[in-house]
């Protein structure tokens, strides 16, 4: 397929370099910056880049709309696209519909939704076979057009409505950005108080391996909160009253973990 994306960020430049890969041409690059669109373009055969959003002469039969959340609208309100395409977005917590603009209809402009659900690093080489791809399109032959794309380059391809893909992208948020930011703050406290964090990272490590093979992860759970040990935990919170929210977190987490095993 001839294929444009709108965004030059994350998900846009794994996407776009996969995509490529398996054959398929990157029309152009759409970014506010002409230089992060560069970036990107540097990384691909031949792509053209652009801070206009105005595509009505583009060759691509694919646009791929990957930008923050809060731009997907302002993309849309000034967006032109050729007769007869596809656009779709790659964003967790939006749904389907917001892409439904009046003239869309008129220009016989399909929509979709082409969701990867992994975090991505521009820099960071990723084995996108393993990555779920969440598919969603408003006709059956969208649908079967973004399921054969989504295959080519990943195992693990899903039809998944706009409900489902918005509890997805919420369970990701605690499995992703609350513990990593649970796991920074824990190398925060042990490297102001002079020990290193790398005495941590094995039962990081056994803590994960051992939440992959349970097949209820409660039942693997351990500390001083599923046993309701009450002694080690106010020793823990005094220990905790020179970081506010540190101590903020203890509790609401212990109390967490208490009630559903009690």
């Amino acid at each position: 397929m001839k294929i444009t994306f709108i965004g030059s960020g994350n998900v846009a430049t794994h996407l776009a370099r996969e995509l490529e890969d398996k054959g398929h041409f990157i029309c152009e690059i759409f970014s506010r910056s002409i230089e992060n669109a560069k970036v990107l373009r540097s990384k691909l055969f031949d792509a053209k880049v652009t801070n206009s959003l105005n595509f009505s002469k583009s060759e691509a039969e694919l646009f791929i709309l990957a930008v923050p959340d809060d731009a997907i609208e302002d993309v849309l309100s000034n967006i032109d696209l050729p007769n007869n395409t596809i656009l779709v977005h790659t964003a967790g917590s939006i749904p389907i519909d917001t892409l439904n603009f009046p003239d869309f209809e008129e220009k016989n402009i399909d929509i979709g939704v082409f969701y990867p659900l992994m975090t991505f690093t521009k820099n960071k080489p990723i084995t996108f076979g393993e990555i779920p791809l969440c598919i969603e399109a408003a006709t059956e032959q969208t649908e079967q057009i973004l399921v054969k794309l989504g295959q080519q380059i990943s195992n693990i391809v899903y039809i998944v409505d706009s409900a489902e893909r918005k509890t997805l992208h919420l369970a990701a948020i605690f499995v992703n950005n609350f513990t990593n930011h649970l796991l920074g703050l824990a190398q925060y406290y042990v490297v102001k108080n002079d020990l290193e964090f790398r005495l941590l990272k094995p039962i990081i490590n056994e803590t994960i391996a051992k939440a992959f093979k349970a097949e209820d992860i409660h039942d693997v759970q351990t500390g001083p909160a599923v046993r309701g040990d009450q002694k080690v935990m106010k020793s823990h919170i005094s220990m905790l009253a020179a970081e506010p929210q540190m101590e903020k977190i203890y509790r609401v987490m212990s109390e967490s973990i208490f009630n559903y095993f009690n």
